[in-house]
């Protein structure tokens, strides 16, 4: 029996598993290209291209896993998972076992997506001359941010230990076309792993533009500097976060929206989201609504929000008001839409690194800390403060980041707890998938698990 991943990544290479995507690019809607006629054409490398964003938006990544897995496994009982999901259930309850399929699909799916990519970089003398950095850049920000997300989350953090020397992930940086023991892969550490993740953005910034014809759902200069502000600040480097958070917000190319409820409104959101995921009726699903959202939004109402996280809010705050009751639950109003598309980063997190990285540093590139924050506050309409510190500023990031994904990432960097769970713990990283170890044993479990 082959290994799980190595499956889709053979799958990937040989078919190009291109989902029809017509509603977003004028091209065919294609199904799969037979490896002998596979990436011999431009329009093979776009409609490749293509796929690699479609494996992005899936449900188990982008399209809502990777947020939920990051904020479920951070809770502290702000919420309460309620629904009959046991793989999520074991997530919010730090009771993760080998055999989970949601962190299966994550890993899996994150490979997939990975090798979509490295199909697209191995093709790039197909691309014209004019097209070609930005097929290599856009590659290049799918790649990257996928091993972020995966390095984060099956990986111990930057800041636990020995990065040079801890076990990340594997990296496979070039197409899975034939299956042999070489695709035994070992896990690279930590510290290659994020070097890999900067070498990639940092090659992408270089080479996208500032704005694509396709809107915020697919990578540009700006998304990219996004990614990067996140990258650097989970290693705490404080100067290179601020200064990519800086680029993006002096770019011009992004403002805040007036009112915090028009973030979340697909008709209205235009201006703040960096990047999302594109949903449409016809392709795409938003999993944050189907596990955020009430029954009457179209949600299964699993993720309910709690009382003493809505206290948090001050009594002028909107975003304390921004929850919706049926029954006795509450919930967030954050991903109402069904067709909703999944933002995956905004302007307004780039605000707040900004403002922590500068206090840190005793700068005010581009603003002072106290000036980034209460930006934030006004448009909320909380009370602005008067002064700020690090703590203040982390609290300003859980009130308006809330259930967007970054909860464990914030606990894991700031040596934090969730309730009496430390940071490091063994059960705040996941277990690698089962049937990966099962069936390759170049591949070492992380502790803590059998």
């Amino acid at each position: 029996m082959k290994t799980y991943i190595k499956h889709w990544l053979f799958a990937g290479a040989v078919s190009v598993l291109v989902t029809a995507c017509a509603d977003r690019l004028n091209v065919e809607p294609t199904q799969s290209i037979e490896q002998s006629q596979a990436l011999n054409t431009e329009q093979d490398v776009q409609i490749t291209l293509i796929g690699a964003y479609d494996g992005l938006s899936d449900v188990n990544l982008y399209g809502g896993g990777i947020q939920y897995i990051g904020d479920l496994l951070g809770d502290n009982r702000d919420v309460v998972f309620g629904g009959t999901f046991a793989t999520i259930d074991e997530i919010w309850r730090k009771t993760v076992t080998t055999s989970n399929t949601v962190t299966r699909d994550f890993w899996l799916d994150g490979y997939n997506a990975i090798n979509r990519v490295n199909n697209v970089l191995t093709a790039l003398d197909k691309v014209s001359a004019d097209n070609r950095g930005n097929v290599e850049g856009q590659a290049r920000f799918i790649r990257g941010a996928l091993y972020f997300e995966l390095v984060k989350a099956f990986g111990k953090s930057w800041n636990d230990g020995t990065p040079a020397s801890n076990p990340g992930v594997p990296l496979v940086l070039t197409p899975t076309t034939v299956i042999s023991d070489a695709d035994n892969r070992v896990r690279n550490t930590v510290a290659e792993v994020y070097t890999q993740v900067l070498d990639d953005l940092t090659k992408a910034e270089s080479l996208l533009p500032e704005e694509q014809s396709g809107g915020s759902g697919f990578a540009t200069k700006g998304a990219v500097a996004a990614i990067l502000a996140r990258v650097y600040l989970q290693q705490q480097n404080f100067t290179a976060a601020r200064d990519a958070a800086n680029r993006v917000i002096t770019s011009g190319l992004y403002s805040l929206e007036p009112n915090f409820a028009d973030v979340f409104n697909d008709a209205t959101n235009e201006s703040e989201i960096i990047f999302k995921i594109i949903v449409t009726d016809q392709d795409g699903v938003n999993d944050l609504n189907t596990f955020y959202a009430s029954v009457p939004n179209q949600g299964r109402g699993d993720v309910r929000v709690q009382t003493k996280f809505r206290q948090l809010y001050g009594a002028a705050d909107v975003r304390g008001t921004f929850f919706s009751t049926a029954g006795q639950n509450t919930f967030t109003s954050k991903f109402n839409d069904q067709y909703g598309d999944v933002p995956v980063v905004r302007l307004a997190e780039m605000y707040l690194i900004r403002a922590e990285t500068n206090l840190r540093l005793n700068t005010s590139v581009g603003a002072t800390p106290l000036a980034d924050v209460n930006l934030i506050r006004n448009r909320a309409k909380a009370t602005p403060l008067t002064s700020v510190d690090l703590a203040a500023i982390l609290l300003e990031r859980r009130l308006e980041l809330a259930f967007e994904g970054q909860q464990l990432a914030d606990i894991k960097r700031t040596a934090g707890t969730v309730g009496t769970t430390a940071y490091n713990a063994n059960n705040l990283v996941l277990p690698i998938p089962q049937r990966e170890i099962d069936t390759n044993k170049s591949l070492v479990q992380n502790p803590g698990y059998q």
